[in-house]
């Protein structure tokens, strides 16, 4: 019914550099190659991410204040956004703090940019969110390195960096997966040995419950937004000895019938390595539309140990 390609396994945990350089490949919009003036601001002196305009490195600690602002050419905003007589009220910012379940509290400010799509990477994670009416992002998301870096794109070039330390991320085993448009995935965790609709089973939907959890992150307002959903398992602290079966479950719809998906999974282990597999699903043509399908191979079960 599937097809499953281009298996890939990778592992280490992602660098700074690596995740910077991941953006500048995917994070960028098509069309930014043309020649501008870039405009740096930076909280920290000779704080510059190439290929980026208007970065602001800032992290769980607030640095120290800097009155320097190199100047730009100047440019035109779109008559939608808002146009503050001061500059500096444009200017985008981000924090990040750790919060319990090894994860992290993003907050972004971006002034000008009310109601705007905003993109989120980190550890090889990429996902799609947009502004509030004030130009403001909160979002937790479950982290998948003890240092998380996370940057954050605008469709205008414009991103900052944000960092934080996750001191109880080696508690955890976590699982990721990541796709891009209108299709949705949903992982299923059954844990040892539960079945669907008893204590164990775990979902993003309501209605379920077990020892794990599952996060969903999206954004249906744009048809081409990248997606994320996150298993987490507290491992450290299992009574219990076994393995969780993994399951993702995906519909049949008119956006995705007789079409191929690129999907990509992360698996955070016990012991903090990072592996990542690609694979490209080949769905069924459109006359199964409406029809739910059960992939029982696209995730790894996880082992668990008791302590």
């Amino acid at each position: 019914m599937f097809v499953i390609k281009n298996y890939v396994t990778t592992g280490g945990t992602v660098v700074c550099a690596l995740a910077i350089g991941y953006l500048m490949q995917n994070g960028i919009p098509a069309g930014s190659n043309d020649s501008r003036d870039l405009e740096v601001v930076s909280t920290t002196p000779s704080a510059v991410v190439p290929g980026l305009e208007e970065i602001v490195l800032t992290s769980s600690t607030p640095a120290p204040a800097t009155d320097q602002i190199t100047s730009s050419t100047k440019r035109t905003l779109k008559p939608s956004r808002s146009t503050p007589s001061d500059r500096a009220e444009c200017v985008l910012s981000a924090r990040a703090r750790a919060v319990p379940g090894a994860a992290a509290r993003l907050i972004v400010k971006a002034p000008c940019h009310g109601n705007e799509r905003i993109e989120v990477h980190h550890s090889g994670l990429t996902v799609t969110q947009e502004t509030d009416a004030n130009g403001t992002l909160d979002l937790t998301i479950p982290a998948l390195s003890e240092y998380a870096i996370f940057l954050i794109s605008l469709d205008d070039q414009k991103g900052t960096v944000a960092t934080t330390h996750i001191p109880d991320i080696g508690q955890y085993s976590r699982v990721a997966l990541q796709w891009q448009g209108e299709t949705e995935l949903q992982i299923h965790a059954l844990e040892f040995g539960a079945s669907y609709g008893d204590a164990g089973h775990v979902s993003a939907g309501s209605g379920t419950q077990g020892a794990g959890s599952v996060v969903h992150l999206a954004q249906s307002t744009f048809h081409d937004a990248r997606n994320v959903e996150v298993y987490s398992f507290l491992a450290a602290q299992s009574h219990q000895s076994g393995s969780i079966a993994l399951t993702v479950e995906a519909e049949v719809t008119e956006a995705n019938c007789g079409q191929d998906l690129s999907v990509q999974s992360l698996e955070l282990q016990y012991d903090r390595s990072l592996r990542s597999r690609d694979l490209t699903l080949s769905f069924p043509d459109c006359s199964r539309t409406g029809e739910f399908l059960v992939l029982n191979n696209l995730l790894q079960d996880l082992t668990i140990a008791a302590n």
